[in-house]
């Protein structure tokens, strides 16, 4: 078996960069998504409603290639408070080796403080393809066609 791992469970390397860093882990058996933590020794981040801030994890990883790191929202961070990540999914390339850092918008009511070691979101591993982009001359046609935001409505069709 290659460094990458198998189809199946690929392997992410991990470095420390700042020696408080957490690692990013699996909650449960079940779970899709890697926690990531927050590393701020130096004191909490404060997000006022309306803010965009980036948060450091003390952490840069290996994602094998052929796969993408999907960062999302922890759905308990965003249905009680708010806190979503900005261009949800974020991706981190097979490529990156910097240090993992993670936008977050306050999209609540309330002021929400960010602390070393937070639980701040979740990353999925997941594969990708590289398509083989072809010109053509017409595209071929579907029911939908051109048809763009909202085009098939917002109620489910009675069968």
């Amino acid at each position: 078996m290659s460094d990458a791992g198998s189809m199946a469970h690929p392997t992410l390397r991990v470095r420390r960069l700042v020696a408080e860093a957490t690692f990013p882990a699996y909650q449960t058996e079940g779970s899709a998504g890697l926690d990531i933590a927050a590393c701020l020794p130096a004191g909490p981040v404060v997000m006022n409603p309306g803010d965009i801030v980036v948060i450091p994890t003390g952490a840069a990883v290996a994602i094998p290639v052929g796969y993408e790191g999907q960062i999302r929202a922890r759905s308990g961070l965003a249905t009680k408070h708010g806190i979503c990540v900005p261009n949800a999914p974020g991706t981190i390339d097979s490529d990156y080796r910097g240090e993992l850092k993670i936008g977050l918008i306050n999209l609540g009511r309330e002021a929400f403080a960010i602390t070393h070691g937070m639980r701040i979101c979740q990353m999925v591993i997941a594969p990708v393809a590289h398509a083989k982009v072809v010109e053509v001359d017409e595209l071929d046609p579907t029911v939908r066609g051109t048809g763009g935001f909202g085009s098939t409505g917002i109620h489910v069709s009675k069968a």
